[in-house]
């Protein structure tokens, strides 16, 4: 009888893990499609991301809503952004419950020259998603991008 309960118990953790991991390797998809619609300028639709996303960039600005969100991304990829592009180079996801992930990337992108004029050489970024699950598809509630900086010699 133990020996019939043990099996049933590593059944039950072994589909319990494997379930986890598939959740995993869904946000980690998820947050990988963002990137690639990055890359390409946000041209795509944002089918990663919930109707309510809220976006907020590297100066603080603040933009609401999906439709609001894709406007103003896709206004800065054909000005100053053109043809950037941002690589992954790590990822950890954390689940925060059922159906609320935590993922931190950090990234590098390639040179730009901001709207003052600004060259800004190759830049490494951190960026935090918050990724809910809605039915059976984790979406991008929330981002938000804060370009990492030297810190200031002593």
């Amino acid at each position: 009888m133990k020996l019939i309960i043990s099996i049933l118990a590593l059944s039950l953790i072994s589909e319990f893990v494997a379930r986890a991991d598939d959740e995993e390797a869904e946000v980690r998809a998820t947050i990988q499609t963002f990137y690639k619609n990055f890359n390409e300028g946000f041209t795509a639709p944002a089918d990663y991301a919930t109707e309510d996303w809220n976006h907020i960039n590297p100066t603080g600005g603040r933009t609401q809503g999906s439709e609001a969100v894709l406007n103003r991304v896709r206004e800065v990829h054909r000005t100053f952004l053109k043809g950037a592009k941002e690589t992954i180079e790590s990822m950890d996801v954390r689940f925060a419950g059922n159906s609320v992930a935590v993922g931190t990337v950090t990234s590098v992108s390639s040179p730009f020259v901001s709207p003052g004029g600004t060259k800004h050489d190759v830049q490494h970024g951190i960026r935090t998603f918050v990724i809910v699950k809605r039915g059976d598809r984790w979406l991008i509630v929330q981002d938000h991008s804060t370009t990492i900086t030297a810190p200031p010699p002593r």
